[in-house]
């Protein structure tokens, strides 16, 4: 994840804007006391490593997969096994959701974000590192490409108990 404050308030500032775009029935499901802050944010997508990638497959039908991710540059990188169906998927219909949970019942955390994707067969050796660090150090060798996932999109979720004790 990229250090940068400015991290902390790029999500800030989308999750705000998807607030303010979203209908009634979103912004009652999650109330603003119950979101997190910018810099909540920026510290609950440090310190996971996985999120579950949710794309269309070509004949319309939902896939979903688990998938290792790195926010860096205003945007989401997920590095990819060379065949996978999220590839084929986003070449398709270039869109990608991602949700990032954790918790149960009354002490549960969400974030939730979407948005155009794109297909890449590198990443900036700088996404590498970050990933690579992320990824306990682990070497991304089997990445044979990327997907960048640029999110319109964030909306965040957390029980007061969560935000009391993360």
């Amino acid at each position: 994840m990229d250090d940068d404050p400015s991290v902390a308030t790029w999500l800030g500032r989308l999750q705000e804007a998807s607030f303010g775009q979203a209908g009634q029935a979103t912004r009652t499901a999650y109330p603003p006391e119950r979101r997190l802050t910018g810099i909540q944010l920026a510290e609950y997508l440090g310190r996971r490593t996985y999120a579950l990638a949710s794309s269309t497959r070509p004949d319309g039908r939902a896939h979903a997969a688990p998938t290792l991710f790195s926010v860096y540059a205003e945007a989401f990188w997920l590095p990819t096994v060379g065949g996978a169906v999220r590839l084929r998927n986003v070449q398709a219909h270039p869109w990608l959701a991602l949700s990032v949970l954790e918790g149960e019942h009354d002490n549960h955390a969400a974030v939730l974000t979407e948005g155009p994707a794109e297909v890449l067969t590198t990443a900036p050796a700088e996404v590498q590192k970050v990933t690579e660090l992320r990824n306990a150090g682990g070497t991304l060798d089997w990445a044979t490409a990327w997907l960048r996932m640029t999110p319109q999109r964030l909306f965040s979720f957390a029980e007061r108990s969560w935000q009391e004790h993360p």
